[in-house]
């Protein structure tokens, strides 16, 4: 499903607003008072990155390269638009969801892998598996975790992986120059940086979970509130995996309309709002980190059997990555 308009305009204009508040953020409010410039900041990157991921998804133009230039500026500090683009449209390869190789979002690891970590990374991992745990070591340990990923591919040569740094070296110059007079130095921007990442670590805490069938992997959170906004009603998700191209503002009417139909389809994992999965998972893991059906049994269709046969080696630094942040 798509619905083409030349220009989606609530998303130019929404676009414009986030700008607008991460200029105030880093001078007026920071003058006002140095915490609520900070938080200002880190909504207006957790915005942003909501953004990009419509822009990767062929929001708000028909023009791709457009639509990457709107979202240029590298506000994240921390994450190259190609990168994200690259990685999430691979994600988007639904019979592979939560693999734990070939699924660059999965949060679950190879149990093989999980059994050979040192106990301080284990114990992490474990607090990184609740949600307080999520938002506020979830950003240091993923970021952590995708640098040196990135930096493993670089110096294996991948051409891609280079230009899309370079151009986010690019991107980040706009963000000093601004950042060299502005009221917010980078000290206070790295801790906005921090809690914008953490509030999107709220968005896909759960967005997905291990089950049998590709189908019901993927999360509905009925929540109409501000993080709805936030994250561009990708709470959401099985909507927004279903059609990938409708744009933000079209997911509620769509899930509205056919409700039954998509609860079925992911097997009811639906949740009323994010104050239900605060009151459950603040400090409860939602699952294990060890992939619980990894790996996947011959019970499946062959939709959903992809992620079987993948071999340990293909990733076997994963595991010297995850322990050195022990």
């Amino acid at each position: 499903m798509r619905i083409d308009q030349a220009v989606e305009w609530p998303t130019v204009f929404l676009l414009i607003a986030t700008y607008a508040l991460w200029l105030l953020g880093t001078t007026l409010l920071t003058g006002l008072w140095l915490p609520l410039g900070i938080v200002a900041t880190g909504i207006a990157i957790a915005q942003f990155s909501s953004l990009q991921h419509e822009a990767l998804h062929g929001h708000p133009f028909r023009s791709e390269r457009l639509n990457e230039a709107l979202v240029f500026p590298a506000l994240a500090l921390t994450v190259p638009y190609r990168r994200f683009r690259d990685s999430h449209l691979q994600h988007h390869h639904d019979p592979l969801l939560t693999d734990p190789y070939d699924d660059p979002e999965s949060n679950y690891f190879d149990p093989a892998v999980w059994a050979r970590l040192p106990a301080p990374a284990r114990a992490a991992l474990r607090l990184n598996n609740t949600l307080l745990g999520r938002i506020v070591i979830g950003p240091i340990l993923g970021n952590i975790l995708w640098l040196m990923g990135d930096l493993r591919l670089m110096r294996q040569g991948d051409a891609a992986v280079k230009q899309a740094w370079l151009l986010h070296l690019a991107g980040l110059v706009p963000v000093a120059l601004w950042l060299w007079q502005a009221e917010m130095g980078w000290g206070g921007y790295l801790l906005a940086a921090w809690v914008g990442h953490g509030l999107l670590k709220i968005r896909t805490f759960l967005e997905h979970r291990a089950h049998e069938a590709a189908r019901a992997r993927t999360v509905v959170i009925e929540d109409r509130g501000p993080l709805a906004l936030l994250f561009l009603n990708n709470n959401l998700h099985v909507v927004h995996h279903m059609h990938p191209k409708v744009p933000w503002y079209r997911l509620p009417s769509i899930y509205a309309a056919n409700r039954e139909h998509y609860l079925r389809r992911n097997d009811g994992y639906v949740y009323r709002s994010y104050a239900e999965i605060f009151g459950l998972h603040l400090f409860r893991a939602k699952d294990p980190v060890p992939h619980p059906l990894w790996p996947f049994g011959s019970g499946q269709t062959a939709e959903d059997r992809g992620i079987a046969g993948i071999v340990e080696e293909r990733h076997a630094g994963l595991a010297g990555t995850v322990a050195q942040q022990g």
